[in-house]
């Protein structure tokens, strides 16, 4: 087991692999990771997916066995498959933890991102056929992604909220969590067993504030973890407020704040920044294995992030003041996350399409 990792997880952060593949699976891979680097859950996005399948032999059998259906069916099918062997492999971290690790995600088509209806019934789709308790479905943080989070939440299905950028949209989202909780105490519903992460990401915010600050050098690279510290304080708000408690009362969970995009994208900033920066118990950090294995390598766990919201919203008066548009900055980063999504399922498509006409 190493100890830089398993100190980070003593401290109550749970360590989530941003990657998955068949390869990983079968090779014992992730396995390995679970036993000796504190993994406790895995996400994928389409980017990942795109990548497994169009670099992997381990894919054939099965899509050989697709050649012959729609592509949208195959892809959803190889995904599942893949989501549901790790639920399998993660199910006794899942049983120990009552349901907050062990988590695997799959993520609603990102052309739905806008389509709130088509989210819901997907939503309603990929839960059915991965088939496993310890399932996430990711539904995008946009505004026609808020109610499908509302209604996929009453309908008794645990999802990871994806694509956060702002405090007020973390906010939309909290509230949807609980509206959704609300709903499904109306309905009769277990509580206990709807559990949900709000995924916020990081180094995204400074690649685009960085560019934008000028030679303001001095507030370069903070304001990422500012946002993540503005993140957990609204977080310690809601969850510690009265309509939270009238819900926990009735066994429900609250909705972890989960760090993504913690890999440094500027290779002159430690490589660890957005793992030692983002500690407080009951969070997840979900990473690239090269983060990963830096951290286990050097990593240093920080100062936590109990009661510093007005540290970080200092540091993000100082970078609007210094003439940067926030607003328009998650705009942005919202816009983009959507469609890096869609071009990198695109990819995915014609990858599939490719496979399927090499198997006939």
């Amino acid at each position: 087991m190493n100890e830089r990792l398993k100190a980070l997880a003593d401290a109550g952060v749970s360590i989530w692999l941003d990657d998955l593949s068949r390869g990983r699976l079968t090779s014992g891979n992730l396995a390995q990771l679970i036993s000796e680097n504190s993994v406790s859950g895995v996400t994928t996005n389409p980017t990942i997916f795109a990548a497994a399948l169009k670099h992997g032999a381990d894919y054939a059998d099965q899509v050989a066995e697709l050649a012959d259906a729609d592509v949208s069916t195959a892809i959803k099918q190889l995904c599942s498959t893949d989501v549901r062997n790790a639920c399998d492999l993660f199910f006794d971290v899942y049983a120990s933890s009552a349901g907050y690790d062990g988590r695997v995600s799959i993520e609603v088509e990102p052309g739905l991102a806008r389509e709130t209806q088509a989210t819901i019934d997907q939503a309603a789709e990929l839960h059915g056929l991965v088939d496993r308790e310890n399932v996430l479905i990711k539904i995008p943080a946009t505004k026609e992604g808020l109610p499908a989070i509302t209604q996929t939440i009453a309908n008794g299905i645990s999802v990871n909220v994806t694509l956060i950028f702002s405090e007020d949209r973390y906010r939309e989202v909290m509230d949807a969590y609980l509206t959704g909780l609300e709903q499904a105490a109306e309905a009769g519903k277990d509580l206990s067993t709807i559990h949900s992460v709000a995924s916020f990401f990081i180094s995204r915010v400074d690649t685009e504030v960085d560019k934008r600050l000028g030679d303001h050098d001095e507030l370069k690279a903070k304001a990422g973890i500012a946002n993540g510290l503005v993140a957990y304080s609204a977080f310690e708000e809601v969850f510690g407020g009265e309509r939270f408690k009238a819900l926990e009362v009735k066994g429900a969970n609250k909705q972890r704040p989960l760090w993504a995009s913690t890999g440094t994208k500027d290779p002159a900033l430690p490589d660890t920044l957005y793992v030692t920066n983002l500690v407080v118990d009951g969070c997840v950090n979900t990473m690239p294995e090269k983060t990963m294995q830096a951290f286990a390598d050097h990593g240093e766990v920080g100062e936590t992030m109990e009661g510093r919201g007005n540290e970080g919203r200092a540091i993000l008066a100082a970078i609007e003041a210094a003439g940067v548009d926030l607003d328009d900055v998650f705009a942005v980063l919202e816009d983009e996350g959507v469609q890096k999504f869609v071009v990198s399922w695109d990819e995915l498509v014609e990858s599939v399409k490719d496979a399927q006409a090499s198997a006939k």
